[in-house]
């Protein structure tokens, strides 16, 4: 045999045997995000597609707020971003900021520490009634993780249908994002829709002046069909980027049946206009959207039969499309 052969062969059994910790995560892959036209884009020129899992509401699903599970569903579940919902109203951040900021602490640094990365979400759907409250709460996170390449900011979750984009949507998030940039001018201000953040076309007719946002596309594929995918499509035709933070593979309400066609449908959909999406939800709640089934550890490392039907499908997608491959990680 060839010297060259005998090198070659070397070569391919020492790549087999890199471990999986010595490959670069997705943040080293990528680095710097921000918005160009309607993509993500990273610091080196890729167009970045992130999948991911949302957590759910931290006052009512606070014990999974926590390293162990972070690890865990980028480790076993391949996921490349994950959403920390804050729940700001019904007994919240509004009632109890300390509680709540401690529990979006810890996911932001075992995201950073996962080398993932993570958006910081103000889960609300009446946010523009006290800008106050979510100009202090962004500063802070601002001010702390606004260095970090990892971070993203969800200003305002789902608006209500009666809300107006122009008259209280927009100029919210102009304020908020204005706090925001006196300590972080570069990661990437996602914001809210009207209609519990579905209606994006009407936000593309009358953008955010902030070069480096995107907005807000929530689905729930038993629910929302062919009409909500048009409507995005027409929001992409204007040149707005959109970033799927919470989807479900059920009813809008949570609960239902698990729709498997029309999921994949969505997933398709998003791949092909390279749309970030994560999953609702890291909960052990009783209901269809929850990958956990009732009393699953809180710390991660489930075994399949801990998962449900929603989480056995979502880990499968997530794992066939974001496993690393040979020190790169795989993103369509």
């Amino acid at each position: 045999m060839k010297i060259s052969h005998i090198v070659s062969v070397l070569l391919i059994v020492l790549l087999f045997q890199i471990p999986l910790q010595a490959q670069k995560t997705i943040v080293e892959k990528y680095g710097q995000l921000s918005v160009k036209g309607k993509y993500i884009i990273g610091q080196y020129g890729d167009t970045v597609q992130l999948r991911g899992m949302s957590y759910f509401w931290s006052q009512w699903q606070g014990a999974y707020y926590n390293a162990g599970v972070v690890k865990w569903l980028k480790d076993d579940w391949k996921c490349t971003v994950i959403r920390a919902a804050m729940g700001v109203d019904h007994g919240g951040y509004a009632d109890q900021p300390y509680d709540q900021l401690e529990r979006v602490k810890l996911v932001v640094k075992a995201a950073i520490d996962a080398g993932i990365y993570v958006v910081i979400d103000y889960h609300s759907h009446q946010a523009h009634m006290d800008p106050y409250t979510a100009k202090k709460f962004f500063s802070e996170m601002a001010k702390k993780y606004g260095s970090y390449p990892n971070v993203l900011y969800e200003i305002y979750n789902e608006p209500l249908q009666e809300t107006s984009w122009s008259d209280d949507i927009k100029p919210y998030a102009d304020t908020v994002i204005k706090a925001i940039r006196e300590y972080d001018p570069d990661n990437i201000v996602i914001v809210g829709t009207r209609q519990w953040s579905q209606l994006v076309h009407e936000a593309s007719l009358d953008k955010i002046s902030d070069p480096n946002t995107a907005y807000t596309l929530h689905f729930y594929a038993a629910t929302h069909k062919d009409w909500l995918r048009e409507e995005a499509q027409k929001a992409l035709d204007n040149g707005i980027c959109i970033f799927v933070t919470e989807y479900g593979t059920c009813e809008a309400s949570g609960n239902g049946v698990l729709d498997y066609e029309e999921t994949k449908k969505w997933w398709d959909f998003m791949d092909q206009n390279k749309i970030s999406y994560c999953n609702w939800s890291i909960s052990d709640k009783e209901e269809t959207a929850s990958i956990l089934i009732f009393g699953a550890s809180w710390t991660g490392k489930w075994k399949e039969s801990k998962l449900t039907p929603s989480g056995l499908f979502v880990r499968e997608d997530m794992i066939k499309k974001n496993t690393p491959i040979f020190g790169t990680l795989k993103t369509e």
